[in-house]
């Protein structure tokens, strides 16, 4: 019957009543819309149901931080706080349903504890204890069946060969490992952070054409090695540094890098991605000597937000809690640390609902000579930001495996909370010290914490870590917690002693903790002690060349598809409007409104535009330099429902959208450069690894034509949920490619939306009968074989030449034709400017097989296609342009806002739409 809610604040220090009350009424309460309450509930009566809820011990909560700070700064003696909420509920409910409610609604047991009533709240967080005691892992004279063993129990997700592997390294040096040493190799060993998969060995069969071929390491004979044969001379820094690097003019470079966060956010949404953005933030702020954070973006996978709580499988978010969850994790992170988040998409396919996608991309900049890094023997390991705790333990071992109903409980620790502040105010300091000259080397501490990041920045060279010199944000963390903790906010820098003080001074000045934790050495040795004692020796070529290589056998079987024999719908008006409806199309303002993508003032073209700001970009354009009109645009491309029919050409589609999208807004497709992210299912079963040699040849093919570089790229694998011993949900192949163009010049840039009446309308680009995957088929319920092909030559000679009319001024506004095809188009450039269209479709240059039916027409998603507004005068101009290229005039603006589309035969009107009812159709899904 009623529900009332409240904040809970639980202060400790010297403290009397007058105190808690001025803290309360001018810190941490608004009296225009709150009341407060000191030392009793604010709701009492026996009617009321009471649950409490706080953050488990340990877990990072960004509010108390503040809290204490504030009230510090207000003058007052305070030695912690903790934050809590407080749910009184009146109604006709038992104890289980209170259970329920929470478990559905009101908080996480991944992070957090619940309390029916009024729990004693003086107590504070545990207490943690902890007293030294070397642990040593017995596993030389087990049995194969004990070396499994210790690696599911320890969390270490090594194969048996792995185990062998450091089973044979001791027996050499005639000892048993100690836990750490068996830590740091499980996280450097992990599949998050070598790619053992797709670098290892490979028998791939394709059973198509019969073919077979050996392998040696899936990355470097594709996307990797396309790079190296382009040898782009822009090309600064790849696939070497946490981010790619390119030249941006003579004294500056950019650099882009695209994560995924995948696991934690099926766990824990809000934290899961908030740390997804504020990782990758961390990758390009250790990128080089350091480079400053200027866009963000974002692409998420779904499953509907629809989708039955009744049929959740347990263990299960519902998608639509993940989906809001994700969303504001990667809102406050991006929006506090005041950086544009500008650019994504949100894709939705049931697939996705044991194991959503999130992945989260920066771009960077920097000065041309902070590109490398430069580590020396001597130099200090410092430390800098965020205190370490319990949270994050296992990540990258956890991202390894996948998913099922014990994960939010067995893996819980694998998920942190970020504090976006803490990372702001350490991005602030770090890039002055840069500027100082003050460090050699930074990396971030990321998945396997200091781990990774020290072992990754002493590879060459040695090292030697005191880990009871680590600040910690609670007492009574072991010292292999503290060395593979993924606590957020933790930089690593490599300083000579000539710098130190200075350093140390610079960072506490700032307000930014910064602790010498050890030093570079030169004998190859990772080192590490803890109070005097030696608890672990590893030689660095063991560490990082001793992985045994995987060995895996990949198949591609091409599905038995047909294409589906109907009739073509009459009221094909409403069958458009039902397609801008469809969760894959539909606006997703709701999402891009949450979003600062303002902030730093670089912003030329924004996610939505048009009259009203409610037109679907194609890509953004930001200003990074605001003494320059020379620019960056970043586009993505992706297409999951292709891969259904054929992973080869979904991944080709993706690298084509990817490129239309930043050709047409103005990008130069001769100087855009590309980033991949793998995600797929378990990659021990053939077919599924298949399927990613399939793509991956696609990549190494479709950029070759293009001429465009792979410079930094990803892979999460195992994104399988276990419902039962028999049966599993895999995710759809599923390849992220983003892309990065310089232009010279953000003034001669278009957007997409139309600029006024009596312009011509031009297509760009053939149009096939290749509706296999497209949007027009799944609303009709078919999944189709004809999927959109690449025709590489013609399409890089169509993106040059469109290049060259929209920077010699001749195009008004521009929209690539993918998703929904040419009506789709059609419709958004004609709301987004609130401008009529008519159309002929019998001026399109079609294939033979597609001129037959003008639902093909409509709704086939060809790749390669642009729609393009003509000034009148422009047109003989544009037209010698574009005279090598398939194009046909189909149509002109009007000042009547409907859009009308003729067929390809006769002179009947086949379309006839107010824009209004267009608009409303695609707002109208996603309108929360």
């Amino acid at each position: 019957k009623d529900v009332r809610f409240a904040y809970l604040y639980v202060l400790e220090g010297e403290l009397q009543d007058n105190d808690v009350h001025i803290i309360a009424k001018k810190l941490l309460s608004d009296e225009t819309v709150q009341r407060f309450s000191l030392k009793k509930p604010l709701f009492s009566g026996d009617d009321y149901k009471v649950i409490t809820v706080f953050y488990k011990p340990g877990v990072m909560d960004p509010v108390e931080e503040s809290a204490v700070k504030a009230i510090k700064d207000l003058g007052f003696r305070i030695n912690s706080a903790r934050c809590g909420r407080k749910y009184y509920l009146k109604g006709k409910i038992t104890d289980s349903d209170i259970l329920r409610i929470a478990s559905k609604i009101l908080y996480n047991d991944v992070i957090e504890n619940i309390f029916i009533g009024h729990p004693d709240v003086t107590s504070g967080h545990s207490a943690f204890s902890y007293q030294f005691k070397l642990d040593y892992v017995h596993l030389l004279a087990v049995s194969d069946e004990s070396l499994i063993k210790i690696s599911q129990t320890r969390k270490l997700s090594l194969s048996l060969e792995e185990m062998k592997g450091i089973k044979n390294y001791f027996q050499k040096q005639g000892r048993a490992p100690t836990d750490a040493e068996l830590e740091t190799i499980a996280q450097t060993w992990s599949e998050h952070c070598k790619h053992k998969t797709l670098m290892g060995l490979i028998d791939y069969k394709n059973s198509d054409d019969g073919s077979i071929r050996k392998i040696d390491n899936l990355l470097k004979q594709t996307v990797m090695r396309v790079t190296q044969e382009l040898n782009k001379p822009w090309c600064i820094s790849v696939f070497k540094d946490n981010a790619g690097i390119i030249e941006f003019d003579k004294n500056n470079a950019v650099c882009f890098k695209v994560e995924t966060h995948n696991h934690p956010s099926a766990i824990e949404p809000y934290g899961g991605a908030g740390t997804g953005i504020g990782g990758v933030i961390r990758d390009v702020i250790g990128c080089g000597l350091g480079a400053k954070p200027i866009l963000n973006t974002d692409v998420f996978c779904f499953a509907k937000w629809d989708y039955p709580q009744e049929k959740l499988p347990r263990g299960v978010l519902h998608p639509k809690r993940i989906f809001k969850g994700v969303v504001c994790g990667v809102r406050d992170y991006g929006n506090r640390m005041g950086i544009p988040t500008s650019n994504g998409a949100v894709f939705f396919d049931n697939r996705y609902l044991g194991n959503p996608l999130v992945y989260c991309g920066t771009v960077g900049i920097m000065p041309r000579t902070k590109c490398f890094k430069h580590p020396e023997a001597g130099d200090l390991i410092v430390l800098v930001g965020g205190r370490t705790g319990r949270d994050g333990i296992h990540g990258v071992t956890f991202a390894s495996v996948e998913l099922n109903e014990k994960s939010e409980t067995i893996s819980s620790g694998a998920v942190q909370i970020g504090n976006a502040i803490t990372e702001k105010k350490m991005l602030d300091v770090v890039l002055k010290a840069r500027d100082l000259g003050y460090f050699s080397a930074i990396t971030d501490c990321g998945g396997g914490g200091l781990s990774s990041a020290v072992g990754e920045m002493a590879k060459d060279l040695g090292c030697l870590v005191e880990l009871d010199k680590v600040p910690l944000k609670y007492q009574g963390l072991s010292y292999t917690e503290i060395w593979i903790s993924e606590a957020q906010e933790r930089m690593l820098l490599s300083v000579s002693p000539k710098y130190e003080k200075s350093l140390l001074d610079l960072f506490k000045q700032e307000g930014v903790e910064a602790t010498v934790i050890g030093k570079f050495t030169d004998d190859k040795k990772l080192i590490l002690k803890y109070q005097g004692n030696l608890v672990c020796n590893l030689d660095m070529d063991f560490l990082h060349d001793g992985l045994p290589k995987i060995k895996r056998s990949a198949e591609w079987f091409r599905p038995k598809l047909k294409e589906p024999l109907f009739k073509m719908p009459k009221n094909i008006g409403q069958i458009l409007k039902q397609i801008l409806s469809m969760p894959n199309i539909c606006s997703k303002e709701w999402v891009i409104r949450q979003y600062d993508h303002e902030v730093q003032g670089a912003s030329v073209l924004k996610p939505l535009i048009g009259k009203y700001n409610d037109g679907p970009s194609d890509a953004c354009i930001i200003r990074p330099l605001l003494d320059s009109y020379k620019g960056l645009v970043i586009a993505n491309g992706m297409n999951p429902k292709y891969g259904d029919i054929d992973p080869y050409h979904m991944a080709a589609s993706a690298i084509d959208e990817t490129l239309r999208n930043i050709v047409a807004v103005g990008g130069n497709p001769q100087k855009t450069a590309l980033l991949d992210n793998f995600s797929w299912g378990n990659t021990n079963n053939p077919s599924q690894l298949g399927a990613c040699v399939r793509a991956c040849d696609a990549c190494y093919d479709i950029a070759k034509i293009y001429q465009t570089p792979f410079i930094s790229g990803k892979d999460s694998l195992n994104n399988e949920y276990r419902v039962s011993a028999k049966k599993t949900i895999s995710i759809p192949y599923s390849l992220l490619i983003s892309g990065l163009s310089v232009i010279e010049d953000v003034r001669k840039c278009v957007s997409m939306d139309l600029k006024a009446p009596g312009n011509l309308v031009y297509i760009i680009g053939r149009t096939n009968n290749e509706l296999g995957g497209s949007h027009y088929y799944e609303l009709l319920g078919y999944l189709g074989k004809n999927v959109p092909l690449v025709d590489g030559k013609l399409a890089k000679q169509i993106f040059i030449a469109l290049h060259n009319a929209i920077n010699s001024g001749f195009v008004d506004s521009c929209h690539d034709l993918s998703e929904g095809g040419l009506a789709v188009s059609a419709a958004e450039m004609a709301f987004a400017g609130d401008i009529g269209m008519e159309l002929n479709l019998a001026s399109l240059p079609v294939s033979s097989d597609a001129e037959k039916r003008d639902d093909i027409i409509l709704f086939s998603e060809s790749n390669s296609r642009f729609l393009v507004e003509v000034k009148p005068a422009s047109k003989d101009k544009f037209e010698e342009t574009l005279k090598d290229c398939p194009f046909g005039l189909i149509g002109r603006t009007t000042r009547e806002k409907k859009l009308k589309i003729k067929a390809c035969k006769g002179r009947r009107i086949i379309i006839d739409e107010d824009i209004s009812g267009l608009r409303a159709a695609w707002q109208g899904a996603l309108k929360w």
